[in-house]
């Protein structure tokens, strides 16, 4: 009986090999965290939260919380150029987004500092093809038989962007 205990108590420990990716958030959470940022994924999915157009301009800093709260902080955001000002004015709209990304209240203001964005090398999954016109015709082929323009041509955007993505589009 023995025996089958510690085989039991020695395989829910060890749990056996797991991906180094789901170690990762554990590894980083020190090191992230002494920058203010609870969640690295703030960080990590910055395109993903405020959208690439503002990603490519912007960098998130560090998150600082009134003393004693995890709640209503200050983002400290990196912009470049003259993105500033219009970041200011999307500011509501970044907060309400970031704070749905975390899923609370965690930012309730942004303060912009104007440098230069820190070198990051780009995420693979982010290289963008556009459709060849091979691409393109098979998808106008595919829509042909639909009516309506705008529906058209929204299903024409969605499967550009899918080709973008490296996916493939084909005859129907």
């Amino acid at each position: 009986m023995r025996s089958q205990k510690s085989k039991l108590n020695n395989s829910k420990r060890n749990g056996g090999a797991r991906p180094v990716a789901a170690s990762l958030p554990k590894i980083s959470a020190k090191a992230i965290g002494k920058r203010g940022f609870a969640e690295a994924t703030l960080i990590t999915e910055w395109d993903r939260v405020v959208g690439l157009r503002l990603a490519r301009v912007s960098q998130p800093e560090k998150l600082v919380f009134p003393s004693g709260q995890r709640k209503n902080g200050t983002l400290h955001i990196r912009v470049q150029g003259g993105v500033a000002t219009e970041l200011q004015h999307l500011e509501p709209l970044v907060v309400e987004q970031i704070n749905s990304h975390f899923g609370y209240g965690a930012v309730g203001k942004l303060r912009l500092s104007h440098s230069p964005l820190r070198q990051i090398p780009p995420h693979p999954k982010h290289r963008r093809r556009t459709p060849d016109s091979k691409q393109r015709a098979v998808l106008a082929v595919n829509l042909d038989e639909v009516e309506d323009d705008e529906l058209r041509e929204a299903l024409e955007r969605l499967g550009a962007a899918m080709i973008s993505n490296g996916g493939e589009i084909k005859k129907s």
